[in-house]
């Protein structure tokens, strides 16, 4: 697949900037591919998040969670990770901020499958993933 589509999972309350600083050097960095947005861009009843962030996930062939320094307390994070778990969608890590391999990770998200952000390790990760979970 040439243009993987990539869910977003970040904390809102602490790194939105990270977040569009992301998607937005995803479209315009040197790499062979192209991170397309889904996340939900307001917030919303709950019940009606989970649908539709389900069902985003559920379109997406990876789940980038952007790892920041308070990420462990974001349950929004937690559950879209378990989501795109529940439906086979790889999941990978990028610290952003102040966060580094000494950081609280969410649950759910490996420490071997975060990584720093540089858009070669970036490159390789989707590599990865797209040959894992229902990409195989």
């Amino acid at each position: 697949m040439a243009d993987p589509r990539a869910f977003i999972s970040f904390d809102i309350d602490h790194n939105a900037t990270e977040k569009t600083l992301f998607a937005g050097q995803s479209k315009n960095s040197n790499t062979p591919f192209s991170v397309e947005d889904w996340s939900a861009k307001s917030s919303m009843p709950q019940s009606e998040w989970e649908e539709i962030v389900e069902g985003k996930i559920n379109k997406c062939n990876m789940l980038i969670v952007l790892v920041g320094e308070y990420m462990a307390s974001a349950t929004g994070v937690f559950k879209e990770i378990k989501m795109a778990k529940d439906q086979d969608v790889p999941v990978f890590g990028v610290y952003v901020g102040d966060a580094d391999s000494k950081s609280n990770l969410p649950t759910g998200l490996a420490r071997n499958r975060t990584i720093a952000w540089s858009w070669d390790s970036i490159a390789s990760a989707i590599d990865q993933v797209m040959g894992e979970g229902k990409n195989e």
